[in-house]
Formats: C-alpha cells, sequence, structure tokens
C-alpha cells in the first residue's frame, strides 16, 4: 500500500488545457500557488485534452510521462492544477510512487499554513475534513465485516468506516464550535451597529495589495507579503475620512479563481464583513494583464456570498509599476467609481479618502429622528459617529436629531426601542427599494 510521506518540497507541476492550449498566465500563478505553499517546483509538465481521462485526467501516455519526469527530477510530490476525483488521485498516486494533491488540496495547504486565529483554525480543518473525507479508501485488510456464526463474527467495522465515522463526528464538533464563534461574532457585529457607523470591506483577488492598503489607511500591523493568500484573518479597524467622518475598514481574504466550494463554504463567517459591509473597495493589481479577468472573478465570488448588490469603488493599486499618475474616474451620474493609486508608495491615498467620504455622502439618507428622554447614551454615540446635523429639544424632554446616514445604520436606528423617524426622505444615491423605505410603507417603525 501506498504511503504518503509527511512533507515534499521538490514539486513537479502539471497542468492540462482543456478544449485549448495552455495559458501561460495560469501556469505561472500555479507555481505561485505552489511557492506559496512551501513547494520547491522542480520541473512541469503541459498538454492538452478535449476533455478529462476518467483514469488519470491526463490520460494514460501522459500519465508514464509524470512517472519518469518525477523520477528524473526527483520530485517528491506532483501538483495537479485541476480538480481531480479521489480515485484519479489515487490512480496517478499508484502509478508514479509519489504523493498527488489536486488545486482544491493545495489551496488548502496553504489555508492550514496561514490560518492564525482559532476561528480561522477551525474554518480550515472542517474544509480539509470534508475534502479528504471523500478520499478514503480502503479497510484494515486482516479485519472483516461482522458475519453469522460462530467462529465467524469480526470487529463489526473496517478502518474506512471508523475513520468515516471519527470524521463525521469531528465535522459536528467542529460545525458546532463555529456555530457558537459566529454567534459570539454576530453580537459583536449587532453591537457595533448601534453606534452608527459605515464599513468598508476590502475585497479583491490574492496578492492585489489588500493588506498593504489596510496598513496604508489604518497603520495597523498587517502581514504583508508578495505571495498568494498572505494574511487569512480579518482585520477591523477605525478610522476617520476628511470631514471627521469615522468608519470600519475591515481587511478580509483574497479571491482566487477555482476557489475550492469547501473553503467558500467554510468561511461564509469571514466573508461576512464584506457581505455587511456599506461599501466594498475593490482592490485591482493594475499591473496585471489579466485584471478585468480577475474583476470578473472576483464579482463571482460576491454573488455566491450574496454580496453582489453592495455598492463598490474599484481601487486600481500598483500603479508605481505602470508609471500611471494617481487619479479618480467617475461613473454616468458623477459617482466615483474608480481611484487609481499605490498603496505601497502611499500615492494617492488622500483622493481614495475623499472619494470614500463623497460616495458615502451619495449612499446616505437624512433623517429626522425622536430619542426619548432617558436615551442620552444613544445621543453621545451618535455625536461620536459624527452623523448629528441639527438637534432640537421637545417640551417633553424628547430629543428631536438631524441624522444623515447609510440606510443600513438608518435601519438600525429607526429599530431601537423609543427611537421614532419623524422624516425620512429618499437618499441621495437611488438604487432599488431598500429595507428602510420597505419598514417605513409597513409603518411598522413609527409604532
Amino acid at each position: 500500500m501506498f504511503e504518503r510521506p509527511r512533507s515534499g518540497e521538490r514539486a513537479l507541476l502539471v497542468r492540462i488545457g482543456l478544449g485549448a492550449q495552455v495559458d501561460p498566465e495560469d501556469l505561472e500563478e500555479f507555481n505561485q500557488l505552489a511557492v506559496s505553499a512551501g513547494a520547491q517546483p522542480v520541473a512541469t509538465v503541459t498538454g492538452r485534452r478535449e476533455r478529462p481521462e476518467p483514469r488519470y485526467f491526463v490520460g494514460s501516455g501522459k500519465a508514464e510521462e509524470l512517472k519518469a519526469t518525477a523520477e528524473a527530477a526527483a520530485a517528491e510530490v506532483i501538483l495537479v492544477d485541476h480538480a481531480l476525483s479521489p480515485s484519479q488521485e489515487r490512480n496517478l498516486e499508484q502509478l508514479t510512487g509519489k504523493r498527488v494533491l489536486d488545486r482544491n488540496g493545495l489551496i488548502l495547504d496553504i489555508f492550514a499554513q496561514r490560518a492564525r486565529s482559532f476561528e480561522g483554525k477551525l474554518e480550515v480543518e472542517l474544509a480539509q475534513l470534508k475534502h479528504i473525507g471523500s478520499r478514503l479508501v480502503r479497510g484494515w485488510s486482516h479485519l472483516e465485516r461482522q458475519k453469522g456464526g460462530i467462529g465467524l463474527r469480526g470487529p463489526g467495522e473496517t478502518q474506512l468506516e471508523t475513520d468515516r465515522r471519527l470524521i463525521a463526528q469531528r465535522v459536528r464538533l467542529l460545525t458546532r464550535r463555529l456555530g457558537r464563534i459566529r454567534q459570539q461574532r454576530e453580537t459583536g457585529r449587532q453591537m457595533r451597529a448601534e453606534i452608527p457607523v459605515p464599513s468598508l470591506a476590502l475585497v479583491g483577488y490574492t496578492n492585489a495589495g489588500k493588506s498593504t492598503l489596510f496598513r496604508a489607511l489604518t497603520g495597523a500591523d498587517a502581514y504583508i507579503a508578495d505571495q498568494l493568500f498572505a494574511t487569512l484573518d480579518p482585520t477591523v479597524r477605525r478610522i476617520a475620512l476628511p470631514g471627521g467622518t469615522q468608519v470600519v475598514v475591515a481587511d478580509t481574504v483574497g479571491f482566487i479563481r477555482d476557489l475550492p466550494h469547501e473553503l467558500v463554504a467554510a468561511f461564509q463567517s469571514t466573508l461576512t464583513e464584506a457581505r455587511a459591509a456599506t461599501i466594498l473597495l475593490h482592490v485591482v493589481d493594475a499591473s496585471d494583464p489579466r485584471r478585468e479577468e480577475h474583476i470578473g472573478q472576483v464579482n463571482e465570488v460576491l454573488s455566491q456570498i450574496g454580496a453582489q448588490s453592495i455598492p463598490q469603488i474599484l481601487v486600481y493599486n500598483k500603479i508605481d509599476r505602470l508609471a500611471r499618475q494617481s487619479a479618480v474616474e467617475r461613473g454616468p451620474e458623477g459617482e466615483v467609481s474608480a481611484v487609481w493609486i499605490s498603496a505601497a508608495m502611499r500615492d494617492g491615498l488622500e483622493r481614495l479618502t475623499a472619494s470614500i467620504a463623497e460616495r458615502l455622502s451619495r449612499l446616505a439618507r437624512s433623517m429626522r429622528v425622536r430619542l426619548p428622554p432617558g436615551a442620552g447614551a444613544l445621543r453621545a454615540r451618535l455625536y461620536a459617529a459624527k452623523v448629528v446635523r441639527a438637534e432640537r429639544s421637545a417640551e417633553d424632554g424628547s430629543i428631536e436629531l438631524t441624522v444623515e446616514l447609510p440606510d443600513e445604520e438608518a435601519l438600525a436606528l429607526a429599530r431601537r426601542p423609543g427611537v421614532q423617524i419623524l422624516e425620512a426622505p429618499p437618499p441621495r444615491e437611488r438604487g432599488p427599494p431598500s429595507a428602510i423605505e420597505e419598514t417605513e410603507q409597513s409603518e411598522d417603525i413609527l409604532t
């Protein structure tokens, strides 16, 4: 039986073009993935097929070529830039005598190395267990299923079944733990929502410079490196925009093409920071020739997590590599749609923060609200968030405030006990009917 080595640094990379020739850019990205995982690429095998071969994915002749190349290069592991079925992975291992890892397994391994928070480690472990659960093969050869008859009763369970049962138990345990953590995170998010502060989430293709921009904006000691998936765990910081508006900025995990479904499912709580944001800062590597393709792939993942309708500002980063000046682009209605910057050189950051403040002001609605006499703490929080534009005291001791808030924060304020909405005109930047408008139509917030 083939024994998988505990580690492997010398790697043979495999990329097959399905219906077309191998794209050099895809091959280079896969090479970066391998390096990010700690591997040392020593050889590369490419090819072209119309469709995957059921047994080896690559065809019997190409599989023999993989075996010969791996032996000649003294490779310890074969990395395949495709999602392999459990049988294809197992057949390749048996033929080559080397450990075989597909694209999903490689990305999971990188995530396992980079996760630092307790929540992140649990999410990665859960994704790994779901991934390897379908790759369990064989049982102990000297044990049999339980049989009837005297002297023929075996232990009753093969090692394969034992492993599957243990994995299922661990998956249930991790799911419960993550459920509690997500509840705590949601409680913290609701507490932050009591102080109506707009939130920004940095999203984008991996290695686009999100953590560099996060550090430049917030001064936080975020880890940055020129590699894929340098950081995984989300970090949240508060900053002040021009004019004094307070906002919360969250750095999220990077996206990549063909992101494993196990990770998208496991990192739902992490990606909630993007889903709950007021504005998404979509960071793009301006120097990458495939930046438009990467933008589409990020938007596809945002659709999977339900964040496709959140307003975006495209942040074209790394303009220092293009010798281009910082600039602001506007949409058909005059709103800021894109900003060109260099986070590493801190070029264009003033334009970016001013653009964010402008876009938030376009999203905001001016509301007149009435706070009950005992809501002094809430009044102080509104002033601390710098959203109060006028104040008037009523004869009954209540306080009437004119505040300017994005819809999400306005809805959270409207649901506070004792708060009455006196006037809420439409926001300046129109879109589909918002949640607060639907709430107003039902007159729930007035009761």
